[in-house]
């Protein structure tokens, strides 16, 4: 039997469902973050919530990269299209990502506008070699997308290239975490930690979860990976016994990846940094530092990050927050849609509202 099969296998997640209904009490409420933007996508896809007990409530957490980037940051990718002969590079999953005047990349592309799509850090080389013009790009992304884009500055300096910049919006999750916790809006039982950004850090970020007495599990994306994830947190919510459980081992290590440790700590430094919906996290973002400063785009161009502003209306925020579904915000599917997203939530493939709408839920 294929893996895949084996971690969709209906027999498998029947016994695991039964199993999370022996367990749970009636009498309370189990309140649980999945923390990444691939489970939350699992989650709505497999109908993982219509088939747990009525008291067992997961609650999407600030895991889209795309989704937490404040407006002042977007804007300022358009203000740098606006006003110099660039190249932009990014990723796909920024295109559609509206500013506070409603353009976007892909509306800039349309009009004449150098934005160019790729698939890896790397390949901004290459297309710096096609260019004429500099080739700025967009640094997205958590301990995920770190250490490529690492690997990119490095290969920058090396090889001295003098037309290559990047705008440093990589945030880190650790420091997110600890405020949820901090929240008392949220009132968290545990969480389903991130399981790709697990593959770089490892397990010890989520101690500070199991000492606040939370349950911390890492889990994989397959719907017999969350199931069981869910089971465990159950488990040690009843027992009030918590530890960092790894149940996604196939791919993260205890110790994470040391290798892409070291490139981030070779190229970055911490500093503080806003979060759509959150606002100031301190020490959660990612800066050049040393000789990487004069990769970054603000040293460069004059162009800057405005106030912090969220979009009239727009919900994102909250929904980051676990405050509420996506299914309360009023603009869900009136005003907002994948075609016409009014915020990034509704964006990026990994964003809590293009799950919900994309799957038709309403809790």
């Amino acid at each position: 039997m294929k893996l895949i099969e084996i971690f969709r296998n209906p027999e498998h997640v029947k016994k695991i469902v039964d199993s999370i209904h022996s367990i749970v009490d009636t009498k309370k409420e189990y309140k649980i973050m999945e923390v990444c933007g691939t489970h939350t996508m699992s989650i709505a896809r497999f109908g993982i919530r219509e088939i747990l007990p009525q008291n067992v409530k997961l609650v999407s957490g600030p895991g889209c990269p795309v989704c937490v980037i404040p407006q002042g940051e977007i804007d300022a990718i358009f203000s740098l299209i606006e006003q110099y002969d660039v190249t932009v590079a990014t990723f796909g999953d920024l295109l559609k990502v509206p500013g506070s005047k409603g353009e976007t990349l892909l509306s800039y592309k349309a009009n004449g506008a150098s934005i160019k799509i790729i698939f890896s850090p790397l390949d901004v080389v290459t297309l710096s070699r096609e260019m004429t013009n500099p080739v700025v790009f967009i640094g997205i992304g958590f301990e995920t997308t770190a250490p490529a884009i690492a690997a990119l500055g490095k290969k920058i300096i090396e090889k001295d290239f003098n037309d290559i910049f990047i705008f440093p919006y990589n945030k880190t999750m650790p420091e997110v975490l600890k405020l949820l916790l901090l929240d008392k809006n949220l009132n968290i039982d545990g969480f389903i930690c991130p399981g790709h950004v697990s593959v770089v850090t490892g397990e010890s970020i989520y101690t500070p979860i199991v000492k606040a007495g939370k349950a911390a599990v890492i889990g994989g994306f397959e719907p017999v990976d969350i199931l069981i994830s869910i089971f465990e947190i159950i488990k040690q919510v009843n027992s009030e016994m918590f530890n960092v459980k790894n149940l996604y081992k196939r791919a993260v290590k205890n110790c994470g990846n040391i290798a892409a440790l070291r490139l981030i700590d070779d190229v970055f430094e911490p500093v503080d940094s806003a979060w759509r919906g959150i606002g100031i996290v301190k020490k959660s973002g990612l800066a050049f530092k040393g000789i990487y400063e004069r990769l970054n785009v603000f040293n460069n161009f004059s162009i800057s990050v405005g106030d912090y502003i969220e979009k009239t209306g727009c919900k994102c925020g909250d929904v980051l927050k676990g405050y509420i579904s996506p299914s309360v915000c009023p603009l869900m599917g009136n005003g907002c849609t994948p075609e016409k997203p009014y915020g990034p939530c509704m964006v990026s493939s990994e964003g809590a509202c293009s799950a919900y709408y994309k799957y038709n839920m309403s809790v």
